[in-house]
């Protein structure tokens, strides 16, 4: 298997490659990761079954269309394909360094400028994944009706079928549109994905944000997850409101889009997560 990928990076680039060492790199739940290299290059690898191939193509996709914003830094795709059973997507290898001393306040200000570009409808050109499951994109200049159908509704029915059921889904899928009345988002490219886990800084200091699950949307729903793993200092906000200040509303429209992750994790990793979804469905219902 690596002496096909190495291959197809050679052919890909144009100078030979040959995988002298394959060393895993922990991390991931959904995907194999590897670092490989030979004395003078040094990729990034992921593996998984070869089934999973649409899910690679999508994410490969997804950083291609953010890194020709020139906004803010992602890894570069190099090649895709499947070997011996295994979907594979290899990407540039980012060294990164501990982050934790270092100010997020550009990753807020790159990330801003990102969502500050123009785009024409909500949607994507083609569906994609959110982790496994799927995440409907049709084009929709809509919305409350775009982020109520493809993303809350489909994952409450999704929740069904896996064994899961909560009270007032229905009154909630109907008062989606009261939190828009004084608000009308603009289609904004989203990472789609964006906890704390997909952000690092390279060894210049430089943000770069990776495992993308991109879609146009509102640029509220980038926040989903800022809250339900943390890891977001005071730098990253005052950095992304010194380019787009965040609306007034946000803050009663963050639970919503919390919600989306929320049932998307209890549809992806079980019963760990109903409480949170129930709660969230009942608090949401009250505003």
């Amino acid at each position: 298997m690596w002496k096909e990928i190495a291959n197809h990076i050679s052919e890909t680039k144009g100078i030979l490659f040959q995988v002298l060492e394959a060393n895993p790199i922990r991390g991931g739940c959904i995907n194999e990761t590897y670092q490989i290299k030979d004395e003078n290059q040094c990729y990034f690898v992921k593996l998984n079954n070869k089934n999973t191939l649409a899910i690679l193509a999508a994410e490969a996709e997804g950083l291609r269309e953010i890194a020709a914003t020139k906004t803010i830094r992602v890894p570069s795709p190099i090649c895709l394909g499947t070997s011996n059973h295994k979907a594979y997507l290899v990407l540039e290898y980012i060294s990164f360094i501990n982050s934790k001393s270092i100010s997020q306040a550009q990753l807020g200000k790159h990330l801003a400028k990102l969502h500050a570009i123009p785009q024409k409808n909500f949607g994507w050109h083609r569906n994609n994944h959110i982790g496994t499951n799927t995440q409907l994109n049709p084009a929709n200049e809509n919305w409350p009706e775009f982020f109520r159908k493809n993303r809350i509704e489909f994952q409450i029915e999704l929740a069904k079928t896996n064994g899961f059921q909560f009270n007032r889904t229905e009154f909630l899928l109907k008062k989606i549109d009261d939190f828009f009345i004084d608000y009308t988002p603009k289609p904004a490219l989203l990472h789609g994905d964006l906890w704390n886990g997909n952000f690092a800084f390279d060894d210049k200091g430089t943000p770069f944000i990776f495992d993308p699950a991109n879609y146009y949307g509102d640029r509220e729903a980038e926040f989903g997850l800022t809250e339900m793993f943390g890891g977001f200092s005071s730098d990253f906000w005052k950095g992304y409101e010194s380019v787009l200040p965040l609306d007034p509303g946000f803050s009663k429209r963050k639970g919503l889009y919390r919600l989306y992750h929320t049932l998307n994790h209890l549809n992806l990793f079980g019963s760990g997560y109903a409480n949170s979804a129930k709660q969230l469905i009942n608090e949401l219902g009250n505003q």
